[in-house]
């Protein structure tokens, strides 16, 4: 089956020397983030969003990939891009901000700064523990995907959660969870007051981990899980561009 219409990874040139490298969430689709990078262009940003492995097609293909496969592709991407511009900047939705924060935990001073919604890296209740063994057991479980407060939107998505992958991304989660102290990079984190997806606790125990001194934190009050694509939407998309705009300008002023 090929890449269902919408989900194609997409990119855009830049013309202000930095870019913007961005993650999509765990079984959605760089369409979730089309707006978003959409914007980050206008500004003048080069822009990459990738498909990640085993996203896009079929929920069945997402359990024949781990997460070794995902972050491979979006560090690929970085390094590409990094070879374009001379700063450049992580954002991600969910998994893509738990890829971020892995990104931003191996290639520390090389990132400017990143930017995180709704980040996940970790997931409470009995059923996290047990997925290792209900990988071996049941393939999927009901879907995570369209936490959207806005009506008449739409997430692309998978209708169900492949069962084996979640337990690879809770391994990440672990490992991203050990290293928070390795980030040091200015960090924006916005994450919605209302989320059914990813619970309050993952914003807070990124926000205790990390080692940056430049934090900001943004509530958002309008959305739920997919931000991006909900009511909150131009708050990150203008907040981002504020962030990068002011680290840009102080990293060439202190040049």
């Amino acid at each position: 089956m090929g890449v269902l219409a919408g989900a194609e990874p997409f990119s855009h040139p830049g013309s202000s020397g930095a870019g913007f490298l961005l993650c999509h969430g765990f079984t959605g689709t760089p369409d979730g983030l089309r707006a978003w990078g959409a914007h980050l262009a206008a500004e003048g940003f080069a822009v990459r969003c990738p498909l990640l492995p085993g996203h896009g097609t079929r929920w069945q293909d997402l359990n024949r990939t781990t997460w070794q496969d995902w972050y491979g592709v979006v560090r690929e991407e970085l390094l590409a891009l990094r070879a374009e511009c001379d700063q450049v900047f992580v954002g991600g939705l969910s998994m893509g901000g738990t890829l971020t924060l892995r990104l931003a935990e191996e290639f520390g001073a090389d990132l400017t700064g990143i930017v995180l919604v709704n980040p996940s890296v970790m997931r409470t209740g009995l059923d996290t523990k047990l997925l290792p063994v209900l990988a071996h057991v049941v393939p999927s479980v009901p879907a995570i995907a369209n936490d959207i407060a806005k009506p008449g939107v739409t997430e692309l998505a998978y209708p169900r959660t492949p069962v084996r992958a979640a337990a690879s991304l809770a391994k990440l989660w672990k490992l991203v969870r050990a290293d928070l102290a390795k980030v040091t990079q200015p960090v924006l984190l916005l994450h919605s007051r209302v989320d059914h997806v990813v619970e309050p606790e993952n914003s807070e125990i990124v926000l205790a981990g990390v080692s940056s001194t430049d934090v900001t934190e943004v509530v958002l009050e309008n959305s739920f899980h997919v931000a991006t694509q909900d009511s909150d939407a131009d708050v990150i998309f203008s907040r981002s561009v504020e962030f990068a705009r002011a680290l840009r300008a102080g990293q060439v002023g202190a040049g």
